[in-house]
């Protein structure tokens, strides 16, 4: 007996909006990466992009466990000799929230082609406000 696999043009991707007020990063993280991916339906590949679109609103509203808002570093490299850069979770929250649960997905997903095309998928806002009204998302509660 042969597996099925479902046919690209088949498969059913929905929207889902996630509201991320006082929600733990990482388990936040860890479940939008699974929808991501589409490991909660019955059709998962590990292969095919089968997964949903999320919308995260109030990403500045997230929280982090224990002491780490201030001892969390995030780091990045200029190109430059010498060019590295830090910042902790509590200036990256201040500056630019959204990459804060940008990176933690982006760390739960496969570090491929595929994962670069699921991570796409994943829309992040600040406030409450997002332009995908269109859509018609559907609540999640995480």
């Amino acid at each position: 007996m042969k597996t099925y696999l479902t046919p690209v043009n088949e498969i059913e991707k929905n929207w889902y909006v996630v509201d991320a007020e006082n929600k733990i990063l990482g388990r936040l993280a860890s479940e939008i990466a699974s929808r991501l991916r589409g490991k909660h339906k019955p059709t998962f590949s590990t292969f095919i992009d089968n997964g949903d679109f999320i919308v995260v609103t109030n990403a500045e509203k997230i929280a982090l466990t224990g002491n780490k808002l201030n001892d969390k570093k995030y780091y990045r490299h200029t190109g430059y000799i010498g060019g590295i850069k830090e910042a902790s979770a509590k200036e990256l929250l201040e500056k630019h929230p959204t990459d804060l649960i940008v990176k933690a997905v982006k760390g739960m997903l496969p570090k491929n082609k595929l994962g670069r095309a699921q991570l796409k998928k994943l829309k992040v806002y600040a406030g409450t406000d997002h332009p995908h009204a269109a859509q018609q998302p559907a609540q999640l509660d995480i």
